[in-house]
């Protein structure tokens, strides 16, 4: 027989190897690893929450199952000896409190009174940055405190929320995610409809009836502090040398089908990449009748913009807004298109086709090809070497007709790389969104170069076919105008490596002009657009 000592002994030991396997299998599941180091990640990672309650039971059978084979394996070892030196530092009052306390209940009541709704604070309630928390700056299950704005992780006894509840008072938040707002830290749910407003700023929402409707709008909307701003037409932060991102966006913005295309988020669903559905997000925001201010921050979109791009455009850097255009459709098309040869909106609403004839020196065949184009690129003649009589700079003037000769199908080009030859340029087809681009800057061994020319164009009604008499007619029974209206024209002021960019955007609802440049929105004269220097513009084909 044992004796009782021998008895006390294996009820230890059982007790112990219970501890044992607990420990292993936390650690034997960890979490995903983030994009950057952080010290405090793996604090933050060990927070539950009742909202992944599913997620954590697939780890912890996917951890006893590795645990089963890793018991007798050398590593194993190593582990065992690292829970056994944790759990002897355990104290036993912690592992009577955790028995009593258990798992969290999957079942969160939910009320639809809460005493503490009327210290939810809109003023301070911003969505457009980046969702980490602002203590363990971690990705993972964040949550909004409505009473501050800040962020903070998870809501179990544990978690920073928890935490921040208690200290300062606030208890109520939102979960980012799944839009649920909860009260802390008595952990029920609120079900309550004075949040909707809330979950609207959070997640704007479009149905195909409100998408069609738009143009027709001329309601302005009321920001919080009682400013008035006009949805679509709200200014956009500059957050450190980003007016060329600010630029870009308005101007896309005008472009209907691809605006209609984004402000449902059923079109890209099936699309993996993060930059599609930031700009998705930042559409739907600029556009949305109900925000709590009159003006976005497209934080989110640029962090999507760096990892993206690989830092070829990043915070804090003056890029050529054309560059960025130019980037930005093409790394949108191949996001969304389903198959190498499938087509997207992008496509649809840029795409031309030229036709090219290239005569190389000394051979007398020529070479012709047709290639597509999301841009046409104008080249500016060069400005005037000397002062006039007055002693001051002559500025040139010439007009778009004269501009796009270009692509006419008779005048030559001619061309050094990579090699001597004469190009003929023939836009053979013209897309629904004709974009032109002013080479106004040219980079030589010592500086960048700025050409002031200025360049009359058309507002409206321009006839392509003037232009370019060389435009094919549409097919038998297809009726396809050559009329554009320009809709979007960005400008470039100032000297070449201190200037800075604005854009002049119509409002279809009203046929009026704005100038904007980051926050700044007013309305303008169209004779104002045709005044200054064009760098970049977007004309659309008439119905």
């Amino acid at each position: 027989m044992k004796t009782e000592r021998e008895v006390k002994n294996g009820s230890a030991e059982e007790e112990r190897e219970m501890k044992r396997k607990r420990v292993m299998e936390r650690s034997a599941s960890p979490p995903p690893p983030l994009g950057f180091n952080n010290p405090l990640l793996p604090l933050a990672n060990a927070y539950d929450d009742d909202d992944e309650d599913e997620e954590n039971d697939k780890r912890k059978s996917g951890a006893r199952a590795s645990g089963g084979k890793d018991n007798g394996a050398g590593n194993g070892n190593k582990v065992g000896g690292e829970a056994e030196k944790e759990l002897d530092d355990e104290d036993d009052d912690d592992d009577e409190a955790s028995k009593v306390r258990g798992k969290h209940s999957r079942h969160v009541e939910v009320r639809r009174d809460c005493p503490y709704l009327d210290t939810v604070n809109r003023q301070v309630l911003d969505f457009d940055f980046e969702r980490f928390c602002s203590v363990s700056l971690s990705n993972l299950n964040v949550y909004a405190c409505l009473v501050c704005g800040k962020y903070f992780q998870g809501r179990s006894q544990k978690s920073h929320a928890y935490t921040h509840s208690l200290e300062a008072g606030h208890h109520v938040y939102i979960n980012l995610l799944t839009e649920k707002v909860y009260c802390l830290p008595d952990s029920y749910e609120i079900n309550d409809p004075s949040l909707d407003d809330i979950r609207h700023v959070l997640n704007p929402r479009f149905s195909r009836a409100q998408v069609a409707e738009l143009d027709k709008n001329r309601q302005w909307s009321r920001a919080l502090d009682g400013s008035d701003y006009l949805p679509g037409m709200v200014g956009l932060n500059n957050i450190q040398k980003t007016e060329f991102v600010n630029v870009t966006i308005q101007s896309l913005m005008r472009v209907t089908p691809l605006r209609n295309f984004f402000l449902i988020p059923e079109n890209y669903q099936h699309c993996k990449s993060p930059l599609v559905h930031r700009f998705g997000e930042l559409f739907r925001k600029i556009w949305h009748a109900r925000n709590f201010k009159g003006q976005v921050s497209p934080h989110e979109f640029l962090q999507a913009v760096m990892k993206a791009s690989k830092k070829r455009f990043r915070i804090g850097q003056q890029s050529d807004p054309v560059e960025f255009m130019s980037w930005l459709l093409n790394t949108l098309h191949t996001d969304l298109r389903t198959s190498k040869d499938a087509s997207s909106i992008i496509h649809q609403c840029f795409q031309g086709e030229l036709e090219v004839v290239r005569e190389y020196q000394g051979n007398e065949n020529k070479e012709v090809s047709r290639m597509p184009f999301l841009m046409l690129g104008l080249d500016l003649p060069p400005p005037p070497l000397f002062k006039d009589v007055m002693e001051k700079n002559i500025i040139p003037q010439v007009a778009l007709f004269d501009l796009l000769k270009k692509f006419d199908g008779e005048t030559v080009t001619e061309v050094v790389r990579p090699r001597l030859a004469r190009m003929r340029y023939r836009v053979t087809k013209s897309p629904p969104y004709l974009m032109f681009h002013m080479v106004r800057f040219k980079k030589n061994n010592f500086f960048k170069e700025k050409n002031p020319t200025l360049v009359n164009f058309p507002v409206k009604d321009m006839e392509l076919r003037d232009y370019i008499p060389s435009l094919p007619t549409a097919p038998e029974g297809e009726k396809v105008c050559s009329k554009y209206n320009l809709i979007a024209n960005i400008v470039h002021d100032g000297k070449p490596e201190d200037g800075y960019f604005r854009v002049f955007v119509q409002r279809k609802s009203q046929e009026l002009w704005y100038e904007m440049q980051d926050l700044h929105v007013a309305e303008t004269l169209p004779q104002m657009v045709e005044l200054s220097e064009a760098y970049m513009q977007i004309y659309e084909q008439q119905e």
